[in-house]
């Protein structure tokens, strides 16, 4: 019996470990990074495209709403007025989080800046919880609760999984098919 399960264990170990030295470099960060493009990209790119004004001016306006989504407590605090409401901090945060909206899903994607992207959405998104349940209230079905069995709440089941890909970026990079690859072949060619 022993070495049947020896035999066992061995053929695993020999099985697997080809498939994970052969994807090792490349095929975990593309993955990861397919996943994120595949459910989140749009998504993203469909919420900041409501904090920016119409057509190509007007991506470089920020919308009232911008300002409804990031700080309420600014803009009710301003009496509903917009313009009321201080630059420093609201107004430049409501800023860094239209941009950022923008420019961290679409570099993690082309695998740009991945690690760093990657880490800066992991921070956008413990903000958009914390301004979801702290600033917007929403209701303790939405919050959800981990190892329960509702695998669907918003907060605790879909946020926990959009984090698994960017976790991966962050911790095993974008991989192979990716420009961060690309500029470190050029940048290891220029040395040698």
């Amino acid at each position: 019996m022993t070495s049947a399960m020896t035999v066992l264990t061995g053929l695993h170990d020999r099985v697997f470990g080809a498939i994970e030295r052969a994807g090792d470099r490349w095929l975990l960060g593309l993955t990861a990074r397919f996943a994120f493009a595949a459910v989140l990209w749009i998504y993203f790119l469909n919420s900041a495209r409501t904090k920016v004004g119409e057509g190509i001016s007007g991506f470089f306006s920020i919308a009232p709403g911008a300002y409804y989504q990031i700080a309420l407590p600014a803009v009710e605090a301003a009496g509903g007025d917009v313009g009321a409401v201080p630059f420093l901090p609201w107004g430049l945060l409501v800023f860094l989080g239209t941009y950022a909206e923008f420019l961290l899903p679409l570099l993690i994607v082309i695998g740009l800046f991945s690690r760093l992207a990657a880490l800066g959405m992991i921070g956008f998104i413990a903000v958009q919880t914390l301004v979801d349940v702290t600033v917007h209230q929403i209701g303790a079905e939405a919050i959800g609760g981990l190892f329960d069995r509702f695998p669907d709440s918003i907060i605790a089941d879909q946020r926990l999984l959009w984090l698994v890909p960017l976790s991966v970026v962050v911790l095993k990079g974008p991989g192979l098919l990716s420009l961060d690859h690309l500029l470190a072949r050029r940048r290891d060619q220029a040395h040698t």
